[in-house]
């Protein structure tokens, strides 16, 4: 298993590192025709960044089926088909949407990515927006082959969803493509885990080649996307989740939250829900008072698809790269990322890093390069730790109000 402290620090080493080089070249003018930025910078260096996002690319398709069919498998048979299985789906679902919602609002307030223009410096043609109806059409797919060859995440997203649901209902064959799936769903992630292990190389070489073009004036431009990610998550945190509380559990949100404090410490030192999760059952069950048969389902199920910090990066991330490259996204484009990103969002595995993967599928989706991840990728591992800590709130409060609507709840 990956040293999280230690690949932390080796990320931001090699965010600096790039940045510093990168700038370096940059202050000395060097031109395209020089050998070090043609051969080097340009050259091999820009070489290992591009590996590493066609790498992210590789792994969006596969990630978000297996994790997804896995996840509707589980949740349509038995319990999960019931009452605290569609309570638990629709609140993690509204709760990632209103997230989502608030970092598009926010981004467009506070403007993160103007004045960088990169439009200028990369040949870049953005796709137009599709009519809002066509954007609903075409969440369904009518070849889910040709839709996992094109990456049209939203048709396999659906795909994904209908097999899981299929699983269920297959009694013993069913069950035996499950344990598959589960196999399949646990290799990928190891993929995942192999891909982070080699991040800090890919940053350096992203931020080396994009400060090497840019110059040192990104980094104002850097400050305010990780603030504006940073103010939405606190905004996400002590609007929605208080009010969730208080309105629909009558719960006392700052007394609740003073008690569930450590596990949100210790998920911001693992970046992972996963890892935090059995802290998690420990604390909601012997200390909120969530009752066990409501924990063992509301947490482990918030775990993988409650990623509403997740959601307000890719948010944020949208914007910031939008107005980076001058693009023009449009009201059915903000459409399509909140569509996308909620749904993305019930295959998110709850490991550190799979954020930025599912963040290319949703800069696809509306035509933006997803190269744009090599701005904001180098600062994204310090975000990922307060994702993790709002994600495991929401889990909590999630499964409190769940809890307390069926009466199962002692706090």
């Amino acid at each position: 298993m990956t040293d999280r402290s230690a690949l932390t620090k080796k990320i931001l080493l090699g965010m600096f590192s790039g940045l510093l080089l990168g700038s370096l070249a940059h202050s000395i003018a060097l031109d395209d025709s020089n050998p070090i930025m043609q051969l080097g910078i340009n050259g091999l260096i820009d070489l290992g960044g591009q590996v590493f996002i066609v790498t992210l690319k590789l792994l969006v398709v596969p990630l978000v089926f297996v994790s997804l069919a896995c996840g509707a498998s589980n949740l349509s048979g038995g319990t999960s088909l019931g009452r605290i299985g569609i309570k638990t789906l629709i609140l993690y679902l509204f709760t990632t949407a209103a997230a989502i919602s608030l970092a598009l609002i926010a981004a467009n307030i506070i403007n993160p990515g103007l004045g960088m223009s990169l439009a200028s410096d990369t040949v870049f043609v953005a796709k137009e927006s599709p009519p809002i109806k066509q954007v609903f059409l075409e969440i369904f797919p009518s070849n889910p082959v040709k839709a996992m060859a094109e990456g049209n995440m939203l048709q396999v997203i659906v795909f994904a969803i209908l097999v899981g649901v299929a699983i269920s209902k297959s009694g013993e064959h069913g069950s035996r493509l499950r344990d598959s799936l589960d196999d399949w769903n646990e290799v990928i992630m190891k993929l995942v885990l192999m891909l982070m292990s080699v991040a800090p190389i890919g940053v350096f070489c992203l931020m080396t080649t994009v400060f090497a073009n840019m110059g040192f004036g990104g980094i104002f431009d850097l400050a305010k996307y990780f603030f504006n990610v940073v103010i939405v998550l606190v905004l996400h945190f002590a609007l929605t989740y208080f009010l969730l509380l208080r309105i629909l559990a009558g719960l006392n949100p700052f007394r609740f939250y003073k008690d569930f404090y450590p596990v949100m410490v210790y998920a911001f030192s693992t970046s992972s829900s996963s890892a935090t999760l059995p802290i998690t059952l420990e604390t909601l069950e012997k200390k909120m008072g969530v009752r066990k048969e409501v924990a063992s389902f509301t947490a482990p199920l918030g775990a993988t698809i409650n990623m509403d910090g997740t959601a307000i990066m890719q948010g944020v991330a949208t914007v910031f790269i939008a107005q980076a490259y001058s693009v023009e996204i449009g009201l059915a484009g903000y459409m399509t990322v909140i569509l996308t990103a909620t749904m993305a969002s019930i295959g998110t595995a709850g490991v550190p890093g799979v954020g930025l993967i599912t963040l290319a599928l949703v800069l696809q989706q509306v035509g933006l390069p997803v190269e744009g991840i090599a701005l904001i990728i180098g600062v994204d591992r310090l975000l990922d730790m307060l994702r993790t800590s709002v994600n495991v709130g929401g889990d909590a409060t999630v499964a409190s109000i769940v809890a307390k609507s069926e009466g199962k709840l002692d706090y």
